[in-house]
């Protein structure tokens, strides 16, 4: 990658102006972070990665490793914990303004030279950084959004032996695993007979979202349970019947009371409490 000559001579720099370049490097680091980290934390990382690029540039195979190793770690610790990527970046590249800076002051046009070479050393650090960032970022918005859905699909207890399934917003094939996955887990810890899916909150019901639902029905009456839909308006029944959709010998009802006062006379509970019972 560079010459031994030049590896010398910045090895050498970054040896004998270490105090200096390290403050400049902390300055301009802290300030991209804007206080989301304390200056002797950064510091404290700072040091421990110029003492791994001081020994890497100098061609240490085994310094070249931890550097990397340290580099990733630090990498998924400013992902994890919501560092843009300017903010994650700026910690490898400000160095090289922090030894340009430094060299800049001595007019010294061999050391010039030099710091090309380092540059893209630097570079091809602040590259490894940035990958590893990103891949970093990506996991968490995947974990994220599996969380989102199982959040999204809640399963409630309605009474003894009927749970209620409410569903929100979008149902597509992803949300209808977790649905499905959520209900069956729900069913064998409570051994329930019936199910109320509520899709009230459902914005639209096509082809595809009634094939979802028909999956879930069906997978549940392999448990021995009955499923029953509610929250048919008057829009949703109306595409339903234009779409020719069948739910067959599924039970569908208008409102979730509905739903549950069906699911209770099939449990054979009787509920009383008005003026006339």
């Amino acid at each position: 990658m560079t010459d031994g000559a030049a590896e010398t001579r910045i090895t050498d720099l970054l040896r004998s102006w270490r105090e200096p370049v390290l403050d400049r490097w902390v300055e301009l680091a802290f300030d991209a972070v804007g206080g989301r980290v304390t200056e002797r934390e950064l510091r404290t990382e700072l040091s421990e990665l110029y003492e791994l690029v001081e020994r890497a540039f100098g061609d240490d195979g085994a310094a070249m490793g931890e550097l990397r190793a340290t580099l990733a770690e630090l990498s998924r610790g400013r992902a994890r914990n919501g560092f843009s990527p300017s903010e994650t970046a700026v910690g490898v590249f400000a160095l090289k303004q922090a030894l340009y800076e430094r060299i800049r002051t001595t007019r010294d046009q061999r050391a010039y030279n030099d710091l090309i070479d380092f540059t893209s050393f630097v570079d091809e650090l602040g590259l490894a950084t940035f990958e590893t960032y990103a891949a970093t970022r990506e996991q968490v918005i995947a974990d994220q959004s599996e969380q989102l859905l199982e959040l999204s699909t809640p399963v409630v207890k309605l009474w003894d032996g009927i749970l209620g399934v409410p569903l929100v917003g979008t149902l597509d094939s992803a949300r209808t695993q977790v649905v499905m996955e959520t209900l069956l887990e729900a069913l064998v810890d409570t051994g329930s007979r019936f199910a109320v899916i509520d899709i009230t909150g459902v914005a639209a019901v096509d082809t595809e979202v009634a094939q979802h639902l028909m999956k879930t029905v069906m997978a549940a009456r392999l448990m021995g349970t009955q499923c029953v839909i509610s929250g048919i308006r008057p829009q949703i029944a109306q595409t339903i019947v234009t779409l020719g959709i069948e739910f067959g010998d599924i039970a569908t009802k208008a409102t979730l009371a509905d739903a549950l006062k069906y699911a209770l006379d099939r449990s054979g509970v009787r509920v009383t409490g008005g003026p006339e019972d």
